[in-house]
């Protein structure tokens, strides 16, 4: 059992308190409304448990306010339902009333919050980009205190651990800059002794009055007589932690999801940073500490993929937006920095949040999504429950297999060998938990299949590299051992390339083909020189040097599939025509989806789903190494409780590797 399934199992989540990632932290894509109070469902405990939102508007299209918005349980007015005041990080201001002409009837739900009909917040057909830190140990932690002017003064806290960064505002009396605390200014020697302004670009300070030259501890921080404590004002402090991750397990552990440090950014793209997180992040806040520069704020629901880079500024309240592409790659363990950003050798610290979840799934419709549609108006704009990290897509008439990406936010087609291409930029980026096929992307929407998967442990991952043509591992966040492997070669014409526990390391097959596939014996090395000869493992896969997954200077992308108990089944089957075959999948209501291929001879990669009929009698379906129409009029899937039925008349007998899906 791998690491951060232990975690898991021994409940030891954040902090001990038995938490996924995604139950304290949420990046929540909105379009606003204006029309009445709108309910923000992130699945964050705020009622019970308290923390912060801090919301932004994305795009402009007239003069209103695009100031950023941080609304946080701490300052309130007593009432139980009112959030009465927000403070913004692009100004020094002191805090706003939150009345019905900004937030509205603005509240902190058990699971989210709700915004009022302001501008700021809900403006109609705007879109909002949204962050939930909810308060938990060794994650986030919130403190009021009123100024004393006293050095020395120390503020409590309940973080359980040594802040990685600190964010202090005052909220009443006259105006103040934001004080940032960080573990890595001055490169990490006396950090204590210096500040950054969250409003300002500048870079850090000699700043000994905030901290009074004391660092933070577990339990309290240390305020000067200056902008930190100044008589009689009321301030805030946000404070994040950093995890160190020892890799020991119980109530004291760090799950290691936050982590606050420092990189050089090079200045090249030629020699990019490598920032090693022990985690793939999903949020990252990052500003040049030796210099001015803009606040950065980036998100993986934002496109904060290979190929794009959306970003807001916590300084400034302009609009979204983007990088010039590959300034910044997510990978398994970090992420890569490329480009001329700040210039050659500059120090950039950063505030990282781990992607979620950490937990192996137990609930299929959480995690796997099928949805038909017809029709031309906004059918083809559909909420899946969750956010979506992969897509397949087509129409039940003659029509490619696309399959789109969220870590590329491009797509590929599963029936041919073409390089990736650009799809809509909707398709990921527009709202939370919603998939966006515009009418751009197809000529009509009429009869459309839709596939939509989420990452998580021992279920599905997503890994994208370069090739360097020399034999290597390539490290993921599957956290079990790949049972079967699609790969593609994104930037040039090349088959896609499978791996199948059932038929090894020496044995691979192309989605876009219905052939046996390929061997060992294959000439230019087949199977050995692309699996290396090597067996996934729980925290890496092996590649050789074929051109399939590893010419130096081409771009690959791998999707990794496992079998979760009880919602994912990888495996294989004997089928005889003319008689039925049960698969037992481990499943207790049947398979909303099944892909499988003939390996002992040809034959297609058929998809059977419940949309389109997983029945006791004719089933639809499609074949992802074909542009073809559906396929209609036979019997071929029955369904089964704990899997599914082969019925006896279409396949041929033989054997077949499958993949379903409660």
């Amino acid at each position: 059992m791998s690491v951060s399934k232990i975690v898991a199992a021994a409940a030891s989540g954040v902090g001990g308190a038995g938490l996924d990632v995604d139950e304290v932290f949420s990046t929540f894509l909105y379009d606003g409304n204006a029309l009445s109070a709108q309910t923000i469902t992130n699945g964050i405990d705020l009622s019970g448990k308290g923390g912060l939102v801090w919301i932004k508007r994305r795009t402009s299209d007239d003069g209103n306010s695009m100031d950023h918005v941080l609304i946080d349980s701490e300052r309130r007015n007593g009432t139980s339902t009112e959030l009465d005041y927000y403070l913004r990080s692009n100004t020094n201001e002191v805090e706003i009333e939150a009345n019905d002409a900004f937030i509205g009837t603005g509240n902190f739900n058990n699971n989210g919050f709700t915004v009022g009909y302001a501008n700021h917040v809900n403006k109609n057909n705007i879109d909002y980009a949204s962050w939930t830190f909810r308060k938990a140990p060794k994650f986030f932690d919130i403190v009021t205190y009123t100024g004393n002017a006293t050095a020395g003064t120390t503020i409590s806290h309940n973080l359980g651990s040594v802040p990685g960064m600190i964010l202090v505002k005052n909220y009443s009396g006259a105006t103040g800059h934001w004080r940032v605390y960080h573990r890595k200014i001055n490169g990490g020697t006396n950090p204590e002794q210096y500040s950054m302004r969250l409003n300002q670009t500048t870079g850090d300070n000699g700043d000994g009055g905030s901290w009074n030259n004391t660092a933070p501890t577990t339990t309290q921080f240390t305020l000067g007589n200056g902008s930190t404590n100044e008589s009689g004002r009321n301030y805030v402090a946000y404070l994040f932690a950093h995890n160190n991750n020892d890799g020991g397990f119980g109530p004291d552990a760090d799950q290691d999801i936050i982590k606050c440090g420092e990189f050089l950014d090079s200045g090249s793209s030629s020699t990019p940073s490598d920032v090693n997180l022990g985690f793939e992040p999903q949020f990252i806040l990052f500003k040049r500490r030796d210099g001015d520069s803009d606040w950065y704020l980036m998100d993986v629901m934002r496109e904060m993929s290979l190929n794009d880079a959306r970003h807001l500024r916590a300084n400034d309240n302009g609009a979204e937006t983007n990088f010039s592409s590959g300034y910044f790659k997510p990978n398994p363990t970090g992420f890569q920095f490329r480009g001329d950003l700040f210039g050659t050798n500059k120090h950039i610290v950063f505030m990282a949040i781990r992607r979620g979840p950490l937990a192996v799934p137990e609930d299929a419709t959480k995690v796997f999504h099928v949805n038909s549609y017809s029709g031309n108006s906004n059918s083809n704009v559909y909420n899946t429950g969750f956010d979506v990290d992969m897509n397949i897509n087509t129409q039940t008439s003659s029509s490619p297999k696309y399959l789109l990406s969220r870590l590329t936010n491009k797509y590929l087609e599963t029936n041919t060998t073409a390089s990736e291409g650009a799809g809509p930029s909707t398709v990921f980026n527009s709202e939370s938990n919603v998939i966006n096929l515009n009418q751009s992307w197809w000529s009509n929407s009429n009869n459309v299949m839709s596939y939509s998967w989420k990452r998580a442990p021992s279920y599905f991952d997503i890994v994208c590299w370069d090739g360097n043509g020399s034999a290597r591992t390539i490290a993921h966040n599957l956290d079990a051992a790949a049972e079967m492997m699609w790969v593609k070669r994104r930037s040039s014409t090349e088959d896609w390339t499978v791996y199948h526990r059932d038929t090894g390391v020496n044995k691979y097959y192309q989605i876009n083909s219905t052939g046996t596939g390929g061997t060992s014996s294959t000439a230019g090395g087949g199977a050995a020189n692309i699996w290396n000869g090597t067996a996934p493992t729980a925290s890496v896969f092996s590649i050789g040097t074929h051109d399939r997954v590893n010419t130096n200077g081409q771009t690959y992308q791998a999707f990794l599939f496992s079998t979760a108990p009880g919602v994912s089944k990888v495996g294989s089957f004997s089928h005889t025509s003319g008689s039925a075959t049960n698969v037992d999948c481990g499943f207790s209501n049947g398979a909303r989806l099944v892909i499988c291929k003939r390996t002992n001879d040809t034959g297609g990669w058929y998809i059977f789903d419940t949309a389109q009929g997983i029945v006791a009698g004719n089933d639809p379906h499609l074949e992802l190494n074909s542009a073809g129409s559906q396929v209609t009029g036979f019997d071929v899937i029955d369904p089964l409780s704990s899997g599914f039925t082969i019925a006896s008349g279409f396949l041929s007998s033989g054997t077949y590797i499958f993949y379903a899906i409660a």
